[in-house]
C-alpha cells in the first residue's frame, strides 16, 4: 500500500471512530447538522424530545446514527441517555449542546415565567449537559464540550430580553469554564449562530438581516468543528457586524437600538 493510500485509509478510520453526541436534534440546525456530521463520516448520537423525529432520522443511517430521547430540564433524562451511548457505542469524543428555545417579548407582555422557560431550557439545559460529561471527560484528558448559544448574546436587543439574557449567559459559562477544563484537556467551544431560518425564527415580525438556511448554517458549523477556535459564527459576515456593536459607546448604541423599535399599539 503506498503511503497516500495508507494516509488515506487511516483518515477514514479516524472519522468512523469519532462520536458526537448532539442534543437538540431533532429539527432546524440539529438536524441539519447531524446530515453534515454524517456525511463527512462521523458516528451522531441523536438527541430530543422527540422520539419520533429521532427513529425517522436514526433509519436513514443506522449504522451512524444512534436515537437516544433526552430532555435537558432533566438531569436524570440526560444522564440515562448518556449511559445508554456509553453502552452502545463508548464515551462521544465531542458533545454539542444545542437545544434551544425562543419566543420575542415587548415590555407590554413582560412575563417573568417566559424568563424562567428560556433560561430553564438555554441555559440550565446547557449546564444539565455539561454536568452529564464532565467528571468522565476530565478523567479521560481528552473529549470537547459545545454550547449553541448566539449573537443576540453579545448585547441586548429589543424584544429579545428573555431569549438574549440566556444567550449571553451561555456564552459567559463557556468564557468561564474554558481554562479549567482546558487545562484538563478537555476543550471548551461555543457556536453563536446569527439568523436561521427556523421554527424559532418564523415567530419574528421583523427584517432579520444576513438570515440564512439551516443546512447553510450546517455547513459552516461543520467545517468549524474540524479547526479548534473557541467561537464558530454562523454566518460569520453578520457575526461580525454584531460583534462591531460590542464596541460602541451607550450613548451611541441605544441610539442604533432605538430604531429597531415598533409604533406602539393604538
Amino acid at each position: 500500500m503506498t503511503d497516500s493510500k495508507a494516509k488515506a485509509k487511516a483518515n477514514a478510520n479516524a472519522r468512523s471512530a469519532r462520536i458526537y453526541w448532539l442534543v437538540g436534534a431533532s429539527s432546524g440546525i440539529g438536524a441539519a447538522l447531524t446530515d453534515r456530521l454524517v456525511a463527512r463520516g462521523y458516528r451522531v448520537a441523536i438527541s430530543a424530545r422527540h422520539q419520533e423525529r429521532l427513529e425517522e432520522r436514526a433509519a436513514r443511517d443506522p449504522d451512524r446514527v444512534l436515537p437516544l430521547v433526552a430532555d435537558v430540564t432533566d438531569p436524570q433524562s440526560m444522564a440515562t441517555a448518556y449511559r445508554e451511548l456509553v453502552e452502545r457505542w463508548g464515551m462521544p469524543d465531542s458533545v454539542i449542546l444545542n437545544a434551544g428555545d425562543y419566543e420575542p417579548m415587548g415590555l407590554a407582555g413582560f412575563d417573568p415565567a417566559l424568563f424562567e422557560r428560556l433560561i430553564r431550557v438555554n441555559f440550565l439545559g446547557a449546564v444539565n449537559g455539561i454536568d452529564t460529561v464532565r467528571e468522565d471527560f476530565i478523567a479521560r484528558g481528552a473529549g470537547e464540550i459545545v454550547l449553541t448559544a448566539s449573537v443576540a448574546g453579545y448585547r441586548g436587543l429589543p424584544y429579545a430580553a428573555p431569549y438574549g439574557a440566556s444567550k449571553a449567559a451561555m456564552i459567559n459559562l463557556a468564557e468561564s469554564l474554558r481554562p479549567e477544563f482546558e487545562r484538563a484537556g478537555v476543550a471548551m467551544r461555543v457556536i453563536n449562530p446569527g439568523f436561521v431560518r427556523t421554527r424559532l425564527t418564523d415567530k419574528n415580525d421583523f427584517a432579520m438581516p444576513g438570515r440564512i438556511e439551516p443546512g447553510d448554517a450546517a455547513d459552516l458549523i461543520a467545517r468549524g468543528l474540524e479547526g479548534r477556535g473557541f467561537e464558530i459564527l454562523a454566518p460569520r459576515g453578520f457575526g461580525w457586524v454584531m460583534k462591531g456593536l460590542r464596541l460602541l459607546p451607550y450613548a451611541l448604541y441605544f441610539r442604533v437600538t432605538r430604531r429597531m423599535l415598533k409604533e406602539p399599539e393604538a
